[in-house]
Formats: C-alpha cells, sequence, structure tokens
C-alpha cells in the first residue's frame, strides 16, 4: 500500500465513519504522523491502531473528506474506476448519449463516494468543478480519465474551479481548458434548446438539478399567467412558454442573466408579445408588482452556507414566500425552493407553513420536490440532499 501520512482519532470518535460517513471533523483527531498540507491524501485510524477509511486532508472544521473505506492506493487508476463507475450509473439512467437530453450530472461529490468533486456534461464538453484542494490536485488526471471513458466523444474539459476553492485559495488558480477549446454553447433538455455558458455563468453555467422540476412545472402552465423569480437565463421560462403560458414574467438581478434568457426565450422561437424580462431584485418586484399570477416560481440561491446563517435564511424564505402568497391568483400554484444544505427539509416545509399561517390562505402540497437521479445522494450522508422543493396549491 501506499506510504501515506496517518491520522489517528480520539476513543470514541471512530463511530461516524463505521457508520460510512465521509466527514472526519477536526475536534475528532488525536493525531497525525507528520506535517500536512492542504490537500493531501491521508490515512485514518482508530485510536486502538484500526484502519478506517482515506481522503482528503483540509484546514477547516472537516478535516478529512473519505473517498475510500477500503485500504487502496489513491492513484490515476483509482480515480479512473471511481469516474467510471460514476459514468456507468448515467448510463443506466438513460443520460449517456441521449440526443433529447443532452446535458447531466457526471459526479455529483459525495454521491459519488467523490467529495469536493462536481463534473457537468454539457453535450461534448465537460466542465470540472472542484471544491477542496485534494480534487484540485488531480484536475489533469481526472480530464485524462473523461477522455478515455467517453472515447472521443468529448471535445473539451473545461476546470470551473476558481471560485468552488475554499477562500484561502481562490487566488491561486485560473480557471480554464484543460483538454480541447470553446465548442458550441448549446444544450437540449427534454427538447428544449438552452445557450449554456460555463465560463461566465453561475455554478458550472445551469442548474442541471431542476431538470425533472422544470418539466413538471410544464404541467401547470397551460394558459396561465406565470411569473418566473431568480430566473437565472430562464429555464422555467421556456418550459411554461412551451407548455402555452398565456404570459411569462421572468426576474433577475444580473443583467448577464437576464441577456441570457432573452436568448433563450428567442433561441426556443417564443414571441417576445408573451414573455417580458425585469432586471430586478425578486423581493422588490414582488412588493410593486400590478399583475397576479397564475404559477409562481421562487428559486433563490442558498440564503444559508454555514450554519450560523441558519436563523437569517430562515427569515429570508418566510418573507420571500409570503410576498409570493400575497402575489398569486386564488387557485394558483406555487414553486418554492431552497438550495441551503443546511436547511433540512422538514425545517424548509416549517417555515412556509409559517408563511401560509402569517398569509391567511388556505395551501395543500401537491408535491414534495428534490434533485434528480444524476445528483444522488449517499445514504450514509443525508447532508447531500440540498435540494428541497414544495408545489403548492393556494386557495
Amino acid at each position: 500500500m501506499a506510504n501515506l501520512p496517518q491520522i489517528t482519532l480520539k476513543p470514541g470518535k471512530d463511530e461516524a465513519l463505521r457508520r460510512r460517513h465521509p466527514w472526519v471533523f477536526s475536534g475528532a483527531i488525536k493525531s497525525i504522523t507528520c506535517k500536512l498540507n492542504e490537500g493531501d491524501s491521508v490515512e485514518v485510524f482508530s485510536y486502538d491502531g484500526r484502519y478506517l477509511a482515506t481522503g482528503h486532508f483540509a484546514k477547516g472544521s472537516i478535516a478529512v473528506r473519505i473517498f475510500s473505506f477500503t485500504q487502496i492506493i489513491p492513484d490515476y487508476r483509482f480515480w479512473e474506476r471511481k469516474i467510471f463507475d460514476a459514468y456507468v450509473l448515467r448510463k443506466r439512467l438513460g443520460m449517456v448519449d441521449n440526443i433529447e437530453t443532452n446535458a447531466y450530472r457526471l459526479v455529483h461529490a459525495e454521491g459519488d463516494g467523490m467529495p469536493g468533486l462536481i463534473i457537468d456534461i454539457y453535450g461534448d464538453t465537460a466542465v470540472i468543478q472542484a471544491h477542496s484542494l485534494g480534487m484540485h490536485r488531480i484536475r489533469h488526471e481526472i480530464s485524462t480519465a473523461l477522455q478515455k471513458i467517453y472515447d472521443g466523444r468529448l471535445k473539451a474539459v473545461y476546470d470551473k474551479s476558481s471560485a468552488a476553492l475554499p477562500e484561502s485559495l481562490k487566488l491561486n488558480f485560473q480557471d480554464g481548458y484543460l483538454f480541447g477549446k470553446p465548442g458550441i454553447n448549446e444544450i437540449s433538455e427534454y427538447g428544449n434548446r438552452f445557450y449554456i455558458n460555463w465560463e461566465e455563468g453561475q455554478k458550472t453555467g445551469f442548474f442541471i438539478d431542476q431538470r425533472e422540476n422544470r418539466k413538471l412545472l410544464g404541467q401547470y402552465s397551460m394558459n396561465k399567467k406565470v411569473l418566473n423569480t431568480f430566473c437565472y437565463s430562464g429555464g422555467f421560462s421556456v418550459y411554461a412558454l412551451k407548455s402555452g403560458a398565456a404570459l411569462v414574467h421572468s426576474v433577475d438581478s444580473s443583467k448577464k442573466a437576464i441577456e441570457w434568457a432573452v436568448k433563450n426565450i428567442e433561441m426556443n422561437g417564443f414571441s417576445p408579445d408573451i414573455h417580458t424580462c425585469y432586471t430586478q431584485e425578486t423581493t422588490e418586484f414582488l412588493k410593486t408588482a400590478e399583475e397576479k399570477y397564475d404559477v409562481i416560481i421562487l428559486d433563490p440561491p442558498a440564503y444559508a452556507k454555514r450554519l450560523d446563517a441558519k436563523h437569517y435564511a430562515v427569515q429570508g424564505y418566510k418573507r420571500l414566500n409570503l410576498l409570493a402568497f400575497q402575489n398569486i391568483r386564488s387557485g394558483g400554484i406555487l414553486f418554492t425552493f431552497s438550495c441551503s444544505q443546511v436547511i433540512d427539509r422538514k425545517l424548509f416545509t416549517d417555515t412556509i407553513i409559517a408563511a401560509a399561517i402569517e398569509s391567511g390562505r388556505n395551501i395543500r402540497i401537491l408535491h414534495h420536490l428534490s434533485q434528480p437521479a444524476d445528483h444522488p445522494v449517499n445514504i450514509y450522508h443525508p447532508e447531500g440532499e440540498y435540494l428541497k422543493g414544495l408545489v403548492l396549491f393556494v386557495d
């Protein structure tokens, strides 16, 4: 086996790893055999010397992110097998070589046993986003593995990690192509066309995780007046229009996002007569809106990325949803979401209930929504279920 540095845990601190939870917190560590650098691969042992797992070391609350519970050599062949296993799953899901929908998540961090790594496929381009230095260090090996697995079908591999890496590391790296060069920035999703800008856009360029929820929205949009807030590049708006919405308003505070939304509406051949974009903060738009809507989508960015922001996030979700309840017609449908990992499903639902009570309206839950199958949740890591959503019927 590889001669990796070893971390020994304090007595009683190995229980989570024995349950295969992929995180080791700094407070659980008793000793380290040598000085470690950010991103080093390490082996973790119990206080009585039994091997537990192997992972990447980081300087922070989460000290080790586990990528193997078997003693292995974390070389190129190991990572190629990991990525190939993720590829096989997406193939079983019918996502590989799917002409109608050619954008999907290939690697979803802990959900695929690779904490700190995201890989999204946009047609013939793979976009890598490393959230840890350990994963960023092996970006070239990942690129090589992707090229081998896709066997000539990938034209480019783009690294978009700079903004996702820990704050202390962000200035040290620049995004760029690890393989190939810019190609066609367009994908198909259930036959809808979307322009994707992975170099300048949010996340890896598009919110693939809302794919099935966008499709569901179409069932409620025919002949309806639809408001899509935090619209980004207009994903929900395109689906509403495709399903025969009478009118769609798209709202986002980003001028660039609105430009992309307009581009996507035009690419799909819809008339500007039934679609209007507003470059405005959603809360301000809702406070002054003259129109009452049949369908409203609330898909805000994460209100809380850390535990200490949880209270602020809860209040933010409550105020936002109360405004939506005040702007929706009787018999209306509200799609409301949270992508904040620290806000669990129960807390999110309780927050919406609090807003409903304050609104004084009769409201029923029609659907509980989550992320799609290409964003799997490791059963031992429930924190991986970050996307929560409700579809509400408002009397």
